[in-house]
């Protein structure tokens, strides 16, 4: 028996025990409503939505091939329509997810406007985003399913029984829109009180996965851009164990953390961890500082530090800002040792923030974690801060040069030109490209592909070519045929926006509350009723 058909059976019991009370009640109408609302609150949908993440990673450890992947997005809107495009696509939204990014939320979703990637922004506007993805996920799968109640009706209404066979097995069947979203809570904004806190928040809202980076809280920068200092590791434990107990104190067990390491790219300590003994903790992240040998106090300068090392004292060289910096060419072993500890110590994936999309350099540093973490596996951001095409199109470049291959008919600092799309090198990097997440998933572990900001870009996009032609000569013509023209012939749901919008559930909802006498939207007036056209593939 389905659900929907024992809310039927259960909603008819209780109508009976009123008697006459609740005669105005169908047990279908309100099986119906239960149907479209699965999901009563965010710790209902972190709990599910863990289940699938788990699911999925050891899917991955079985065959790389299972790897997973999502998109960025900043609004609840906007990761409806995705996961309402990967139905459409694909037919399952097994394997996908949503990624909410501290950067958008900073630059789009601030009370203070745009702000750059540096924890500025409101805490709690991460939690709501949460929530109002979920929100909009719910109402695609009340959409979609009303729908398929109406179809169902019209089936009965003409006798149709293979029909109504069909329809009501896709009933029985329905795969949710509600995917995990993985959720940025940055360096956890604050201390690790305030991580957890924050981190509980998070969870409620219905994040079942919460990724945390090693930076300073309040230094916070960009993974991607310059200035960037970590914290020693028993700091960056102590939140991984905070953002646990959050998860373990709301039911959420089996809760997934994503620890991410910046060291590749931060130079910068801001705190010198304290040794008790050779070989601890401590003292390894320590022996990375860039040091000078102490063989006197002459050697000193007022309020320098002094540590011992391997049986000498050195000082550690401080900027004027008081950070401490690491030496040359230690990022590497700084990564593994990080990706190391973090799995060591509660965390569940990693994330290993790159200045480019190189499989062997990635490759060649999970390599080295799996020499004592055999099963660790990878977030990656497959940034737009990368230039994928021109990094490609010159590791083609190299990779041709060191073979021996003449290169001759290309220049190597202008690659990012149009005049190279269609060469051999060109489309050599873009396949590349295109099989770069297949290729990271089998050689580097990376369990989890994901683009941080890709509705920001095509946000920015399509409006630009909006504007290009509405406000020149095309005018009118500009949406028609480059927007509304192109939802009609590939099926966009969203050319019906004011169905998108709910407008038919509320239908449904009146006629369920009031009957006949309801007053419905979806009449013959309704201009949305232009769009029922069949188009011809």
């Amino acid at each position: 028996m389905s659900n929907y058909t024992r809310d039927i059976q259960q909603v008819n019991d209780l109508c009976k025990d009123q008697g006459t009370a609740w005669n105005a009640i169908s047990p279908e109408h309100a099986a119906r409503m239960r149907a479209q609302n699965r999901f009563r609150t965010g710790l209902d949908i972190a709990q599910y939505t863990a289940g699938i993440m788990r699911a999925d990673m050891a899917a991955y450890d079985a065959d790389t091939a299972n790897y997973t992947q999502s998109l960025g997005c900043w609004h609840g809107f906007i990761g409806q329509q995705k996961m309402i495009a990967v139905k459409k696509h694909h037919g399952t939204t097994k394997g996908r997810y949503l990624y909410l990014s501290g950067w958008m939320v900073a630059a789009l979703r601030s009370g203070f406007g745009p702000l750059p990637d540096q924890s500025m922004h409101e805490k709690t506007s991460v939690p709501m985003l949460i929530e109002e993805l979920y929100t909009f996920l719910k109402q695609a799968d009340a959409r979609e399913l009303g729908h398929l109640f109406k179809d169902l009706d019209a089936a009965r209404a003409a006798g149709d029984e293979t029909a109504e066979r069909s329809v009501q097995n896709a009933i029985d069947n329905f795969e949710t829109h509600v995917v995990p979203i993985v959720a940025d809570i940055d360096a956890g904004f604050g201390n690790e009180e305030a991580t957890y806190l924050l981190a509980k928040k998070m969870i409620e809202a219905g994040a079942c996965c919460i990724q945390i980076e090693n930076q300073v809280s309040d230094a916070k920068q960009c993974g991607h851009q310059d200035g960037k200092v970590t914290v020693p590791h028993e700091d960056f434990l102590a939140k991984i164990n905070a953002v646990r107990y959050a998860f373990l104190e709301l039911g959420v067990d089996d809760g997934v953390i994503v620890a991410r390491t910046d060291s590749l790219g931060a130079g910068l300590t801001q705190k010198i961890p304290v040794s008790n003994k050779p070989g601890d903790l401590a003292s390894v992240y320590n022996e990375f500082l860039e040091t000078s040998e102490v063989g006197s106090a002459d050697d000193l300068a007022e309020g320098d530090i002094v540590l011992k090392q391997g049986g000498k004292l050195v000082k550690p060289v401080r900027l004027p800002n008081g950070l401490y910096r690491f030496k040359a060419d230690t990022g590497v072993d700084r990564v593994v040792l990080d990706c190391v500890t973090s799995l060591q110590n509660g965390a569940d994936l990693l994330w290993i923030e790159t200045e480019k999309p190189n499989l062997q350099q990635i490759a060649g540093m999970v390599n080295k974690i799996r020499e004592q973490a055999p099963h660790a596996k990878l977030v990656y951001n497959n940034s737009p801060s990368f230039n994928w095409t021109l990094n490609f199109r010159q590791q083609v470049f190299d990779t041709w040069a060191e073979e021996g291959k003449n290169v001759s008919a290309y220049n190597r600092d202008n690659l990012m030109s149009g005049d190279f799309d269609d060469t051999e090198l060109g489309l050599e990097a873009d396949e590349l490209i295109s099989t770069f997440q297949k290729d990271a998933a089998r050689e580097a572990g990376i369990f989890h592909h994901l683009i941080t900001l890709p509705t920001y870009h095509t946000a920015a996009l399509s409006t630009d070519n909006l504007a290009k032609g509405y406000f020149g000569e095309e005018g009118m013509l500009a949406y028609v045929k480059g927007v509304q023209r192109t939802e009609i012939r590939e099926g966009l749901a969203c050319v019906k926006h004011q169905d998108m919008s709910g407008s038919n559930i509320g239908d449904d909802h009146k006629e369920y509350f009031s009957g006949d006498q309801a007053l419905k939207a979806s009449g013959g007036k309704n201009t949305m009723n232009q769009f029922d056209v069949k188009v011809s593939k």
